[in-house]
């Protein structure tokens, strides 16, 4: 089954609480009970190209090399994971890994499935994961040594057993590798095409890569030898690159492709209106955010920073940008989330006065300028402009460099360190730990100064990683909200809900809680 919009009235927030929030995609009753309508699908059957309109094109389809978020549509097609994730909980599921435990708090051993082979048939085994897990560790072009920190070196135990040996107990582990850090490429494609395998990647996904003509299409076709029984459905899926989701949403609605996502809020009465078209929406933890570069002027000061965060009126800012329909965001996390902390989200009421003094006390007193690099679809623009005036009432005048979502993170997190903020998305991770250590540990890829963190920080998410039970977990991840929030290291903005909209013979989609469309299940109809 899957849940699909009514027509329905929402207030200023939309925010469901945490029973709601995961009872959202689980089953009729509670559906109902929110005002969904759930569809029974018939029985799936194979064949068929899904044409998908994609709103960014790949930093790269190498899960290890590439920066944006925007990826994972792509890179799932492409790659299995080591891990899984439940689409309703989030919570940790066999991957490859069909199985795993910790026989003591240092050791994490994962037993493989056996059988599975990458696209260009060399065998997935112990070997081929330590490989990548290595190459994650140590290679210079890795954008995920953040993920895997914890990990002192990895042991082959047997054909399909491998051994974690860790510097510190980390119980996020599991989910970790269910995301960017578990998705399992050949060694020997990697060692045959070097760079090249960023445009030309290697997995054991349901589909294999065919061509990536660079802003316009990436087109997957079927593995025939994939090691899901049945799976996948699809022949295969060609993403057409339409950065403008309204033109995207236009090419579904006029019968040029068959599904689009990440559709802004104010899109959801045109997909409504249209004739033989499907709305899928869920809640997510996709948070619009200010990423701040702070190791640098004016940024650099932590005043400036908090400055920015009492100035920002985000319940105005979802009225203006998203229609009413999101959540304003104190932290990373949103409300229905088991880690969120009240506490952590009184700091930054909707103060321009304290924003003003607090300029002032920095040396700001007759005002500064930031220069901020973002999107130049047009919805993205409308935020910015939303930005711009906020901040101006309080003294701060925002210049906007737009490019594409790859190029301007690019130009943000890599070398070219452009601008001193950026306007984006973080889409979200698994592990609550994850999402904190990927943008503010020391090395991380999304610090975009790699500036060192406050102290604490480091120290608390290591409590986060050393506890298994939840309660416990959700303690320690209290103090790290407390540190990132107090030290003003982000402005988060809101919350969007994932909002898809497909044609009727799209069949057996389901949002997940990451926002993050997978296709694994879907088939087509007539």
């Amino acid at each position: 089954m899957r849940v699909v919009n009514n027509e329905r009235k929402l207030g200023s927030v939309f925010a469901p609480r945490r029973r709601e929030f995961l009872a959202l995609i689980s089953g009729a009753a509670a559906s109902q009970a929110l005002g969904l309508t759930v569809l029974a699908e018939g029985t799936a059957k194979k064949g068929g190209v899904l044409k998908v309109a994609a709103p960014a094109n790949p930093s790269s389809l190498d899960p290890v090399t590439g920066g944006s978020g925007a990826d994972h549509p792509f890179l799932y097609t492409i790659f299995d994971t080591l891990i899984e994730w439940d689409y309703e909980s989030l919570r940790a599921k066999p991957g490859l890994a069909e199985s795993w435990q910790y026989p003591d708090p240092n050791t994490l051993v994962l037993n493989l499935r056996q059988g599975v082979v990458f696209h260009d048939g060399t065998p997935c085994n112990a070997e081929a994961v330590k490989f990548n897990l290595d190459r994650i560790r140590q290679d210079q072009r890795s954008n995920l040594k953040a993920d895997v920190a914890s990990v002192e070196s990895v042991e082959i135990s047997g054909p399909s057993r491998i051994a974690l040996k860790l510097k510190r107990p980390d119980t996020a582990l599991p989910l970790i590798l269910s995301d960017r850090a578990g998705m399992i490429a050949s060694p020997n494609a990697i060692q045959e095409l070097g760079k090249e395998h960023d445009r030309k990647p290697v997995g054991t996904g349901a589909w294999k890569i065919v061509t990536w003509a660079d802003n316009d299409r990436v087109v997957v076709t079927r593995n025939e030898n994939y090691w899901k029984p049945g799976l996948p459905y699809l022949d295969g899926i060609e993403f057409a690159i339409i950065p403008e989701v309204q033109t995207g949403l236009r090419s579904v609605i006029g019968g040029q492709n068959d599904y689009v996502y990440f559709l802004a809020p104010q899109l959801k009465p045109i997909a409504d209106r249209a004739k033989n078209l499907v709305v899928v929406s869920g809640p997510t933890l996709y948070c619009l955010q200010l990423y701040f570069n702070w190791s640098r002027p004016p940024l650099n000061d932590t005043r400036v920073r908090q400055a920015i965060n009492y100035a920002i009126d985000r319940q105005a800012f979802v009225k203006a940008t998203m229609g009413g329909i999101a959540q304003p965001a104190a932290m990373d996390l949103p409300i229905e989330h088991w880690a969120y902390d009240q506490t952590v989200a009184r700091l930054y009421r909707y103060d321009p006065e304290k924003a003003q003094a607090l300029l002032a006390e920095a040396g700001y007193k007759d005002g500064l300028d930031i220069n901020m690099v973002s999107y130049t679809d047009q919805l993205m623009v409308q935020k910015q402009e939303v930005i711009i005036e906020q901040l101006r009432k309080v003294g701060i005048n925002v210049k906007f460099t737009n490019g594409t979502i790859a190029e301007m993170s690019a130009a943000f997190f890599g070398t070219e360190k452009k601008g001193e903020a950026l306007l984006s998305a973080w889409t979200g991770r698994p592990d609550p730990s994850l999402t904190y250590s990927l943008m503010f540990s020391k090395d991380a890829y999304y610090n975009a100064g790699r500036a060192e963190p406050p102290a604490g920080l480091a120290e608390a998410l290591d409590a986060s990683r050393r506890e298994e039970n939840i309660n416990d977990r959700k303690r320690a991840f209290a103090t790290v909200q407390r540190l990132v929030m107090e030290n003003a290291l982000v402005a988060p903005l809101c919350f969007q809900y994932e909002l898809d909209a497909m044609t009727s013979k799209v069949k057996g989609y389901r949002p997940n809680l990451l926002g993050k469309p997978k296709f694994e299940d879907v088939y087509l109809e007539g």
